[in-house]
């Protein structure tokens, strides 16, 4: 048995009331895959959606489950690595994250909240010069997403705007930083001073109320709120332009009006992680770039309750660390 952070059932209104801090079987390294010693694990939404049982699998989440999905740590043999948080099927040898059997730790097998993960050797990534073990623990869910979103979909060019949905959240840090970096116009929008002004320190070149009109449209949006930023979002792309979908903090429904993305030509895409090799090049990015993401907290992995509770109430900024 070990320590483990761990969900023991689903509520889907009372999430922390299924958190459980204690202990857990040792993870079994199968042909093929290794064993890591977990230093370092991050913190994202998806672990509240595990607690509320939301899940994209038809099958749902197994309980009792070990939560985490991103971490860095050491091997067996004391090499150090940094876990790339995507698996699926043996034979799909496509874009990862298209294969319809995709998932990630947390879901089908135990997470990274633990003192030690089990994954498939492709997934357990040396950890590069020019990253340490806390900062490269964050890139794998959220900063990969952000990535993916912003040098793929987003189709911006050098010089363009995007707007950031939010300001201050673990996508949204990672969207400015990413994007401060690669010379896009960065836009963001917040509820609040403080979180634009955390913006604005990121790299933010603007900062704006969350339903201010903006003083022109930008080329491409990302939005990680979803319901309560949706109108805005629609109303601030530009001709042409493109909206990618990475989250829904406040609802994923929204109603839509086909005739403005018609005479608009405006393209709505989801986007999601990414591949292995986008996050050994982020990585190579972000150590070049000499970036340091934005960590709001670091806890040893025993006050978890405490991480989750201030996620829950909407009291963090950037990524959330636990360490063992």
């Amino acid at each position: 048995m070990m320590f483990a952070v761990y969900a023991s059932h689903a509520e889907i209104d009372d999430p922390l009331s299924a958190l459980r801090v204690g202990e857990q079987p040792e993870p079994d390294a199968q042909e093929g895959w290794v064993r890591v010693k977990v230093s370092h694990a991050s913190l994202n939404r998806h672990d509240l959606f595990t607690l509320r049982g939301i899940t994209a699998h038809p099958d749902g989440i197994s309980f009792p489950i070990i939560m985490g999905n991103d971490g860095a740590g050491t091997l067996d043999d004391g090499t150090q690595v940094v876990i790339y948080p995507v698996m699926g099927s043996d034979e799909w040898r496509d874009d990862e994250t298209l294969d319809p059997g995709v998932h990630i730790f947390s879901e089908f097998v135990p997470g990274t909240f633990a003192n030690h993960v089990a994954v498939p050797k492709r997934n357990a990534i040396v950890l590069p010069e020019g990253l340490s073990a806390l900062n490269a623990s964050v890139l794998g869910t959220a900063w990969l997403t952000a990535y993916w979103a912003l040098f793929t979909k987003s189709k911006l060019k050098p010089g363009e705007t995007l707007l950031v949905q939010g300001a201050s959240g673990g996508m949204a840090t990672a969207l400015i930083q990413l994007g401060r970096a690669a010379g896009f116009e960065i836009w963001a929008t917040s509820r609040n001073a403080a979180s634009r002004a955390l913006a604005e320190r990121l790299g933010a070149h603007r900062t704006f109320d969350a339903h201010e009109p903006l003083p022109r449209k930008v080329r491409a949006v990302v939005d990680s709120i979803g319901t309560g930023s949706w109108d805005h979002s629609l109303a601030s792309v530009a001709r042409g332009g493109t909206v990618v979908v990475i989250g829904g903090t406040t609802g994923m429904y929204v109603e839509l009006s086909l005739l403005p993305l018609m005479s608009g030509q405006i393209t709505i895409c989801g986007s999601i992680m990414g591949t292995l090799q986008d996050m050994k090049n982020m990585m190579s990015f972000i150590a070049g770039a000499g970036i340091a993401p934005e960590i709001g907290n670091v806890f040893p992995m025993e006050r978890a309750e405490e991480a989750f509770r201030a996620m829950w109430e909407g009291r963090t900024h950037g990524k959330t660390v636990f360490t063992r």
